[in-house]
């Protein structure tokens, strides 16, 4: 458990970092959600406030416990995690055709956001428990079935692009475990070479609709290019300075679906211009890096695989939602980690910090 001594080894930049950007999420959910004509902010940043103070809890315990211990409870952790995808596909509240929230009356939970972490904490105790070299191909298939439970459960939902964010996990842990790079680059032709008959019978149609609406947005401007194209005017409307805060037009008109969600970075590009743009993006990483570190000092193989998976997680989410705000990658239901409004994502993004900073602040332990 945590003692007084831990404390000197925290990484105090990193936690002023990321509550710099929670700080800089709140600001930008108030401006998206902010109604000029009643002079009130939407009910979206209350919760937002609510999530980040459950979201410090459960990031506090995750840094207070031993991560050598949570690690060797990981089945427990990818046990509940699975147990509650299986039940949100079957029970969960149906919203827009799928199944991705567990209701609990006064707010509501997204168990897919928290398969990151769960994923990362998994893969790094199963590679530590096989130093050997080289590595036994069971250990590539027992993390690849790992994997694959959360992965169908959660596009089952359907929730594909959730999903896929498990992938840089499972990729980048299998390389600092010893995968060999040839290895991987032959998974990848494979995958190219697969990839028609996943287009043809592994996509929905409007998943297809989707990735052909991003090569050519313009074909459906009022329907499936809409998205894409008012995500485009609204980053680049804020030119070098940006308008201002609570100046955004774009979404303070509603011309932006899911400002204060998916698309948090086009308004903060819209009110705060390049230089904020740049700013935060700086922040992000800053976060990426430090978070590195932690990886870099480990004492121990487990803690270097686990920080190593979380932030090829979190690293994905934000390179994914800035490249989607600025039309370079089709529209998906991604937040933009710490920024958007989203009480689990919050919850799950926090908690994997807190993993990242035990990993580091035990670096001197036994």
């Amino acid at each position: 458990m945590l003692d007084r001594r831990h404390l000197r080894t925290v990484d105090w930049r990193l936690v002023t970092a990321v509550a710099l950007l929670a700080g800089l999420g709140l600001a930008m959910i108030y401006s998206a959600t902010y109604d000029p004509t009643s002079g009130r902010v939407g009910s979206e940043f209350g919760r937002q406030v609510a999530a980040l103070a459950i979201g410090l809890a459960a990031g506090v315990a995750c840094l207070a416990i031993d991560y050598r211990t949570l690690a060797d409870r990981w089945r427990f952790a990818f046990g509940a995690l699975s147990v509650l995808l299986a039940y949100t596909l079957l029970f969960g509240d149906e919203v827009g055709g799928g199944r991705r929230w567990i209701d609990l009356g006064p707010t509501s939970v997204q168990p897919s956001e928290f398969a990151r972490p769960a994923v990362a904490l998994a893969l790094a105790a199963l590679y530590t428990r096989n130093p050997g070299w080289p590595r036994p191909r069971s250990d590539w298939l027992i993390g690849g079935a790992l994997v694959a439970v959360p992965f169908l459960l959660i596009a089952w939902e359907p929730d594909l692009g959730t999903a896929v964010t498990l992938l840089p996990v499972y990729v980048v842990v299998m390389v600092f475990a010893g995968l060999r790079l040839r290895t991987l680059a032959a998974c990848a032709v494979v995958g190219m070479l697969l990839a028609p008959v996943v287009w043809a019978y592994g996509l929905e149609e409007y998943q297809r609709s989707r990735l052909v609406t991003f090569l050519v947005p313009e074909s459906d401007p009022l329907e499936a290019g809409y998205q894409q194209i008012q995500a485009r005017i609204t980053v680049g409307a804020g030119g070098l300075t940006g308008r201002g805060f609570l100046q955004g037009t774009q979404s303070r008109y509603d011309f932006l679906p899911a400002a204060h969600n998916d698309f948090i970075f086009s308004v903060l590009a819209e009110e705060q211009g390049f230089l904020g743009v740049v700013v935060t993006l700086g922040l992000y990483l800053f976060v990426i890096f430090r978070s590195l570190n932690a990886a870099r000092v480990a004492r121990d193989r487990t803690g270097t695989y686990l920080v190593v998976g979380i932030m090829a997680g979190f690293s994905f989410q934000v390179l994914y939602n800035v490249a989607m705000s600025a039309g370079l990658a089709p529209v998906k239901g991604l937040t933009l980690p710490l920024l958007s409004y989203g009480g689990s994502s919050v919850v799950a993004t926090l908690m994997g910090f807190g993993l990242v900073l035990n990993v580091g602040m035990r670096r001197f332990t036994n």
